[in-house]
């Protein structure tokens, strides 16, 4: 043996230093090598030094992922496809038909490793997901979403079944087989959460009407495919192994469950009391997080289910946002969603070899016939309710197709039935091409139905109109600097809040972030009460607790605290309306008045630009209050009055205005004027349906006036826009808050010629006057817009 040759026969033992070291069975060996090439065949990956040949392979799948969509996100395809495609292209379907690609870098011995990192990512994934689902949302899911749900799961199973049943006597299945199509059939009928959650992430419409319409009917869907999914796996275990073994499995995962309820929750919330507001939760309670997640896992396995179920009811039990649960997201994110995951479907991917695809056995052609059945069935049950609800075809539309979605959920679930040879590859390759497909299709058709401009758009009318008299009137009130907090709190105060008409206040602190992109969002609901000079919302929080102890049980308050780049500080303030769906968003104007609002003393472009911008694409009803000093140094109490006037045009914003003012006439110590101001002209039938809209709503004011003395009605008839402004001007010193609608680009004769030198346009013309440097008076304005986009 000459030089660096190595013995062909016997043994060899190679040491590494990070690894360990290892036995090589040298008869195995095809002849004498050197040194350097037996780094080459470990480099193989014949040898089980596995370690540099998983990098290769991460590189590998990363490189081409990230290349990838690179290309495909400027056509609108999300991550999930991308991934999906080079798994395919990686797969025995092309590449992977290559001896380099087949034997060497994707052998199966070397996939085992890469596997095991892959399905753990696919479980740390579903994990967070849970953790990000509000499950607050089934409570304010409302019945058409409930019903789209509850349709779009039950629909296409029960058809899917009885038609199986007859395809089954056409095309005979063996035992095995007739066993496990309803579990392919139950499968494709989901809409889990966590994928639709990550397809409108990708689209950038989670936050819009569609996005949280659909998502939650998906979480509607996801409760139901839970329950059948248990009960599934608890017949199959039962059917394997025994009734006992069920009975036993079942009991624990009861027990399981009921801890999480009364045991890991309960932790949860005493973790975000003990975080003060604004300040990060300690790296040991996020530790302890995920030990318990790898725990339930293992509980998972042990007793029968799939490892995710543990983690699933973990991550239910954890509440979403911040502080917990995003502190929880931000740490596993970011190796979990970009690194892992992608292993996870690309691995998945490269089992299907499309050449197996052959309608040459009957499970097969049901399995065919079923999937094309009920992804018809599934568009059909979306749509129906949707158009029924008077949703607008092509959104009715787009939302079939998101609730028809398949994506990493599904895959892992066909590779799992794979792996335990449940389905053939044939099977699992026809599966594959139809997830492959929505993957592609779904996307693209989506976002050319849905128009991304209307995301705020709302199907249900959310305004104070259509608020049920007695019912909770939402209010999102949004305050940029300490001086607004008088104004609004006094808005507040003469608007009656009262055990029969209560008001939810939401109050959400605006700060300007510089430097940064991510805005911040703080929940001060859950989180310890500080004095701390770092809190960012202090005086706010303490003003309205003590708005909220003067008036209990007739006012509720949340207060949040927003850092945002001011060119999405708009889109934030919609988001929140919409998820707390709200019926009006009060905006503080941009000027600052001297106390006796006769001077502004400072004015804030950046908050003018705002308020255009919340205008244009809120989702429901918006004020803006105008404090010209009057109203946030005034008070309402038993020795004086406060005299409240509301200048009626007529049309949709004024109509709200006044419904608005409506409710302060319940106060006893506040007196409302409505001035209703009529054309000398002669309309014709020109105005006929607003004038018969606008006489309904002012039957009663017209009524009340002669019986109730704090509600006064008065009908000034003008020819033009000039005699408005004049008995405008001279109506001003005798109120403390005029209310008005915004009645943007509306021509009336009684407003005619105004609109030359209107200088805000955000106001109306009327607002506009009010809020003029040229009118010396400290009576308040408050501008109301109803709500446009739906």
């Amino acid at each position: 043996m000459a030089g660096n040759d190595l013995p062909v026969e016997g043994t060899i033992t190679y040491v590494n230093t990070s690894s360990g070291s290892s036995i090589i069975d040298c008869t195995q060996l095809p002849g004498p090598i050197d040194s350097f090439g037996l780094w080459n065949y470990i480099g193989s990956g014949s040898l089980p030094f596995t370690l540099p040949l998983l990098q290769l392979q991460m590189v590998i799948i990363f490189t081409l992922n990230q290349a990838a969509h690179y290309v495909l996100k400027r056509h609108g395809l999300p991550k999930f496809t991308t991934q999906l495609l080079v798994g395919i292209i990686l797969g025995p379907s092309l590449l992977g038909r290559f001896g380099i690609i087949k034997k060497v870098l994707f052998s199966l011995t070397s996939q085992e490793i890469i596997d095991m990192f892959a399905h753990f990512s696919f479980i740390l994934f579903f994990f967070m997901s849970t953790v990000k689902m509000d499950l607050g949302m089934i409570k304010r899911t409302g019945r058409k979403a409930m019903v789209t749900g509850v349709a779009c799961i039950l629909s296409p199973l029960l058809i899917a079944l009885l038609v199986e049943m007859q395809l089954e006597r056409l095309w005979p299945l063996n035992k095995k087989e007739a066993f496990i199509i309803p579990f392919v059939t139950i499968q494709h009928c989901v809409s889990p959460f966590p994928v639709l959650v990550c397809l409108l992430e990708d689209l950038k419409i989670l936050n819009s009407e569609l996005g949280r319409f659909s998502l939650s009917a998906a979480m509607i869907t996801d409760l139901l495919s839970v329950i059948i999914t248990i009960m599934t796996s608890f017949s199959r275990v039962s059917r394997e192994l025994g009734n006992t073994i069920a009975a036993i499995d079942s009991g624990a995962f009861m027990i399981y469950i009921i801890f999480n309820i009364f045991a890991i929750r309960p932790t949860m919330l005493w973790i975000i009391r003990q975080t003060p507001a604004g300040k990060p939760v300690k790296g040991m309670y996020i530790d302890a997080i995920i030990v318990v997640f790898l725990g339930s896992a293992l509980f998972s396995h042990f007793f029968g289910q799939t490892l995710i179920f543990g983690p699933v009811i973990l991550g239910f039990a954890i509440p979403d946002g911040p502080p917990l649960g995003l502190a929880i997201v931000n740490k596993l994110n970011c190796f979990a969603s970009d690194v892992f995951l992608p292993l996870f479907v690309t691995t998945c991917s490269m089992r299907a070899d499309f050449s197996l695809i052959k309608f040459d056995s009957n499970f097969v052609k049901i399995t065919a016939v079923v999937i094309f059945l009920i992804f018809v069935v599934k568009i059909v049950a979306c749509l129906v309710p949707a158009l029924y609800s008077k949703m607008p075809l092509n959104d009715a539309l787009a939302l079939a197709l998101l609730l028809s979605y398949k994506g990493v959920i599904q895959l892992s679930i066909n590779t799992f039935n794979r792996d335990i040879e449940a389905i053939t590859d044939q099977v699992f390759a026809l599966i594959c091409l139809h997830i492959l497909l929505i993957a592609i299709f779904v996307p693209l058709l989506v976002k050319f139905l849905y128009d991304p401009s209307r995301q705020y758009a709302g199907y249900q009318k959310r305004n104070i109109m259509h608020c049920t008299r007695n019912a909770e009137l939402r209010i999102l009130a949004c305050i940029h600097k300490p001086d607004n907090i008088g104004a609004l709190i006094k808005l507040l105060e003469v608007s009656c809040p009262s055990r029969e008409r209560p008001l939810a206040i939401y109050v959400l602190h605006l700060i300007e972030l510089i430097g940064r992109t991510s805005p911040i969002f703080i929940s001060h609901q859950m989180q310890k009460k500080t004095v701390s000079n770092r809190s960012y919302s202090e005086n706010i929080i303490l003003a309205f607790d003590h708005f909220e102890q003067d008036n209990p049980g007739a006012v509720s308050v949340n207060v949040f605290t927003l850092i945002s780049p001011l060119k999405s500080l708009h889109e934030n303030i919609c988001i929140l309306g919409l998820d707390k769906l709200t019926s009006i968003i009060v905006l503080p104007f941009h000027r600052k008045w001297s106390i006796d609002g006769s001077v502004v003393e400072s004015e804030d472009n950046t908050m003018r630009t705002l308020n255009c911008n919340v205008l244009e694409v809120a989702p429901c009803s918006v004020g803006i209050l105008i404090d010209r000093g009057h109203l946030g140094q005034s008070m309402v109490s038993s020795n004086s009055s406060y005299s409240v006037a509301m200048i009626f045009f007529g049309g949709n914003d004024d109509r709200e205005a006044l419904t608005f003012a409506k409710r302060m006439a319940n106060h006893s110590k506040i007196t409302l004027t409505v001035v209703h101001f009529v054309s000398a002209r002669n309309e014709g039938d020109a105005y006929w349906d607003e004038y018969f809209f606008d006489s309904e709503i002012l039957k009663d004011v017209k009524l009340n006036n002669t019986g109730n003395e704090s509600v006064t009605y008065i009908e000034e008839v003008v020819k033009d826009g000039r005699e408005t402004a004049l008995i405008i001007r001279c109506m001003v010193k005798e109120y403390d808050l005029i209310i008005v609608g915004r009645r943007n680009d509306v021509e009336t004769p009684q407003t005619s010629g105004l609109a030359e030198w209107s200088e805000f346009s955000e106001l109306g013309v009327i607002g506009d006057l009010l809020a003029s440097s040229d009118v010396n008076s400290r009576t308040s304005v408050f501008v109301v817009q109803q709500q446009q986009n739906i």
